[in-house]
């Protein structure tokens, strides 16, 4: 039988040390367990990582020296064990037992001693560790320092709100497909499941769950009625605002959430486009579910000049690839592998895809500019910078403080995730 904590310590390890994606982990780790084990195991990694620099503080005040090399591995079954003992309600015993049993199927019996000594002595210990912790910024607020600088300067009354938001599990969110229903019928049909949730506004096809659930509980899901997608994002295709009949490009437009927002919005042609060819299968899985027709590119945004046929666009979408930091309650991972250095590189391949997309829009077109990133550098910082030097573009204000020189709407992470739109028209 698999041992749920010893696929946890093997899948942060891959993670944290291996730079593997958690979203590319999990499901490789999971595959065989029961759905009680998968939410288990899901639980305690997005723990692990949302907690990181305080467990790595135990293990330094409780270890002689950090386990390496071949042994690494086991570290991370310690911070398995002190995550449950700290913030989970399994029982004290279990948490140790269990940890200490992994072992068993990671084929290291000869470590259980240790294991236990160290869980056992982190129990009488905790008040006295936790106060260690409480004194050391990086574990007050388990943030990496160069995120949290970056964060300081750019929000200096906010960032402590957004390093306490990243640290919360994110609301599950649904886009009505209005050519189903309207929010408010479709709040009656949840309503009559006994599905909890509320309505806000702001988000015109949104409606917020109080509590995560299966989707194949929610009314016709399989028939398309609604999707799984984040109120923020849900903005990209509103501000969009296709039209019946326009040519409209999608560009970098996996998993496909606001290719289909698109269209049910409007009998627009779509061009779906994504450099990367297995996430585009989720665009095509996406379509199908909701009966829906895009035609699905597999291509580098960056350089059209390999796949655009010449008919120019009425509207783009341009969600650029960003750091996600605005929606790292949702991949906690992202704290650990996304470096200071990606944040320029970044923002110079997000210049060149804005430089090089920009061509293919009509005169009297629309482009959005979406991230979902809250660092300027790469939202206002880069919109601004090319509202500069692009004589044709002609900012179109989302809110009322929302100029030239600092242009767009930032959503922070909160009711909704951290997200970023600037809209840009092109001069007729």
């Amino acid at each position: 039988m698999t041992n749920v904590r010893a696929l946890a310590a093997e899948t942060l390890f891959q993670v944290v040390d291996k730079g593997q994606s958690l979203s590319a982990q999990l499901p490789y780790a999971a595959h065989k367990l029961s759905p009680k084990d998968k939410a288990l195991l899901q639980q305690i990694c997005y723990g692990v990582l949302r907690y990181l620099p305080t467990l790595e503080h135990y293990c330094q005040q409780l270890l002689d020296q950090p386990l390496k090399g071949k042994r690494r591995v086991f570290q991370f079954l310690l911070y398995v064990g002190m995550y449950q003992l700290q913030y989970m309600r399994t029982p004290e015993h279990a948490a140790v037992a269990e940890t200490v049993n992994a072992l068993q199927s990671m084929r290291a019996p000869g470590l259980k001693g240790l294991v236990n000594a160290i869980l056992r002595t982190f129990q009488r210990q905790f008040s006295e560790l936790q106060e260690s912790a409480a004194r050391v910024s990086v574990c007050q607020y388990n943030h990496p320092g160069w995120f949290m600088k970056k964060l300081q300067a750019a929000y200096p009354e906010h960032w402590q709100d957004i390093l306490a938001a990243n640290q919360e599990q994110a609301p599950m969110w649904l886009r009505v497909n209005r050519a189903h229903y309207s929010v408010n019928e479709y709040s009656e049909l949840l309503d009559d499941a006994g599905i909890e949730h509320s309505l806000e506004p702001r988000f015109e096809d949104g409606i917020v769950l109080d509590k995560p659930c299966d989707v194949y509980s929610l009314p016709g899901f399989r028939e398309g009625a609604c999707s799984v997608q984040d109120a923020a994002a849900q903005l990209a295709a509103r501000y969009l605002d296709p039209q019946d009949n326009e040519r409209i490009l999608d560009a970098c437009a996996a998993p496909g959430g606001k290719t289909c927002h698109i269209l049910e919005l409007a009998k627009a042609n779509v061009d779906a486009l994504d450099a990367d060819s297995e996430r585009l299968l989720r665009v095509e899985d996406n379509l199908q579910r909701l009966e829906l027709k895009a035609n699905c590119i597999h291509a580098d945004a960056s350089t059209p000049n390999e796949w655009w046929d010449g008919q120019a666009y009425d509207r783009i979408l341009l969600d650029v690839p960003c750091s996600a930091t605005g929606v790292i309650r949702r991949h906690p991972d992202i704290k650990w592998l996304r470096r200071n250095s990606d944040i320029d590189d970044l923002a110079v391949l997000q210049k060149k895809i804005l430089e090089n997309i920009w061509p293919l829009l009509k005169p009297g077109g629309t482009l959005i500019y979406a991230t979902c990133s809250v660092l300027p550098a790469e939202n206002s910082e880069q919109v601004a910078n090319f509202l500069d030097c692009t004589t044709d573009a002609i900012h179109q204000p989302l809110h009322e403080s929302d100029t030239p020189t600092t242009p767009g709407l930032q959503l922070l992470p909160g009711l909704s995730d951290g997200f970023y739109y600037a809209k840009i028209t092109k001069q007729q």
